[in-house]
C-alpha cells in the first residue's frame, strides 16, 4: 500500500527540480481550471467575485482531498494555489469577453466553441500527461 503524503507548505519542495521551481506543473494547474472559472461566470452571474473564488477553492481541496483519500496523488497546497488561481483567471476572461461581446447568446456560442476545443486540448494533454511526453512529475 502507497503511503499518503501531504504538503503544507507554498512552492515548497514538491515543486522544486534540481533547485529550481517546475513552472511546467505550476503553469498546468493554471491551465485546468480556466474552463471552470468560465463556466463559473456563465452560469452564476448572480455571485460575487469573492464568492467564485471561494467557489474555486473548494472545488480544489475537494480534489486534492480525494486524491489522498484515493491514494492516487499527494495533498498539496500549492496545487490548490494554483487552481484557484486558474479559476480566478478563467473567470476574469469571461468577464473580459462578457464586456467585449455585449451580447449574451454571442457570449455563449463563443464559450461553447472555446468549451469544445477546451475539451479536444484537455483530453490530449491528459493523454500525453499518461503517456510521460510533458515536462512535470506524474505518481
Amino acid at each position: 500500500m502507497e503511503e499518503r503524503q501531504v504538503n503544507l507548505i507554498p512552492f515548497r519542495d514538491a515543486l522544486v527540480v534540481n533547485r529550481k521551481i517546475d513552472f511546467g506543473e505550476i503553469i498546468m494547474n493554471v491551465i485546468i481550471f480556466l474552463p471552470l472559472g468560465i463556466y463559473a461566470g456563465l452560469l452564476f452571474k448572480r455571485w460575487n467575485f469573492g464568492k467564485n473564488i471561494f467557489f474555486f477553492f473548494l472545488i480544489s481541496l475537494l480534489v486534492e482531498g480525494l486524491q489522498f483519500i484515493l491514494r492516487v496523488g499527494a495533498f498539496d497546497i500549492t496545487d490548490t494555489i494554483t487552481n484557484t488561481l486558474g479559476g480566478t483567471i478563467g473567470l476574469l476572461i469571461f468577464k473580459a469577453i462578457e464586456k467585449v461581446i455585449k451580447n449574451s447568446v454571442r457570449v455563449q456560442k463563443l464559450i461553447n466553441i472555446m468549451a469544445t476545443i477546451g475539451t479536444v486540448l484537455l483530453i490530449l494533454m491528459l493523454l500525453m500527461l499518461k503517456m510521460n511526453l510533458l515536462p512535470v512529475r506524474y505518481q
